[in-house]
């Protein structure tokens, strides 16, 4: 289906989740081999060829907490929580907005993983149960208060990001954030006691007031700002009037499949340099949304 890996997926590390839950074999890999991820706040270290850096368990910062992320070559991998008080745990960092696109696929992936495992961390040091304080439980994929007893594990929100189409058109959007000319596929949260094929099309009429059935599943990204799942889907919509709700989205529109083709030739470039005269900036290939695009270009060719 895809001819490159979509940003953060192929992870190469083993979580061995059979290693999780006993101390003693997590103390016992904590030795002078074990490779500890370097992070300035929640942003990779990297070299000069946007690579990882990694480091010994030595160079964790006092106090923080340590968790296990996997085995890489026989040697086990660990990364270290934000220290409490450090401010934005939240933020995707600028310096990972320079340098995703140009990582390793498999780097990206390990960071990925690493940042939504520690960032949950850093925001759980205290049990939703009864407010008392947490630790950290096997090797880090689990926190347990010490109150109530209460176990609390990583969580991931899913995410339904869709392509809409209507006679060979895609209705793409953009969102205030977003850089002027930049469109992208819908997307929103899937809400409690809802099916992805009802997010769909909730998201859909509430943002855009189309109306869509045969929704379908394609692909899947994990997306650590802070941990999402992104689902993709393709659906057809039953007319292109377009009711655009202006709180959730600047602007949406349809685009044809010359259109569309066009935008993708010219990704990573500014519309007037070197696009020829593309009629929107598509998302970058790190994005779900550009993979998504791009097989629908393949699948009406």
């Amino acid at each position: 289906m895809m001819d490159t890996l979509v940003g953060f997926t192929g992870q190469p590390l083993d979580r061995a989740d059979h290693i999780r839950n006993d101390a003693e074999a997590i103390a016992a890999l904590k030795d002078e081999r074990a490779l500890l991820l370097l992070f300035d706040g929640l942003d990779p270290v990297m070299d000069d060829e946007n690579r990882l850096q990694w480091g010994g368990l030595a160079d964790a910062p006092a106090g923080a907490e340590i968790v296990f992320l996997g085995l890489m070559e026989g040697r086990a991998c660990f990364a270290p929580v934000p220290l409490a008080g450090e401010a934005g745990p939240l933020a995707m960092g600028s310096a990972i907005r320079r340098v995703m696109g140009g990582m390793p696929a498999l780097d990206l992936a390990i960071y990925g993983l690493a940042r939504s495992l520690v960032d949950w961390h850093a925001r759980h040091r205290f049990c939703a149960q009864c407010g008392g304080p947490t630790v950290l439980a096997k090797g880090g994929w689990q926190r347990n208060c010490e109150s109530c007893s209460a176990q609390h594990f990583p969580r991931v929100d899913p995410v339904t990001i869709m392509l809409v189409e209507h006679r060979r058109r895609l209705l793409l959007g953009r969102q205030p954030r977003f850089p002027a000319g930049f469109f992208s596929a819908l997307a929103g949260f899937v809400e409690p006691g809802e099916t992805i094929e009802e997010a769909v099309a909730r998201e859909v009429m509430e943002e855009a007031g189309v109306k869509v059935t045969h929704v379908n599943y394609v692909m899947s990204q994990p997306w650590p700002f802070p941990s999402q799942l992104m689902i993709g889907c393709h659906a057809l919509a039953e007319d292109d009037r377009l009711m655009i709700d202006r709180t959730e989205l600047d602007d949406a529109r349809w685009f044809t499949h010359e259109e569309v083709a066009r935008a993708m030739a010219g990704v990573g470039q500014q519309i007037g340099e070197g696009a020829q005269d593309a009629p929107f900036i598509p998302p970058t290939p790190v994005a779900i949304a550009h993979h998504l695009i791009k097989w629908w270009l393949r699948r009406e060719n």
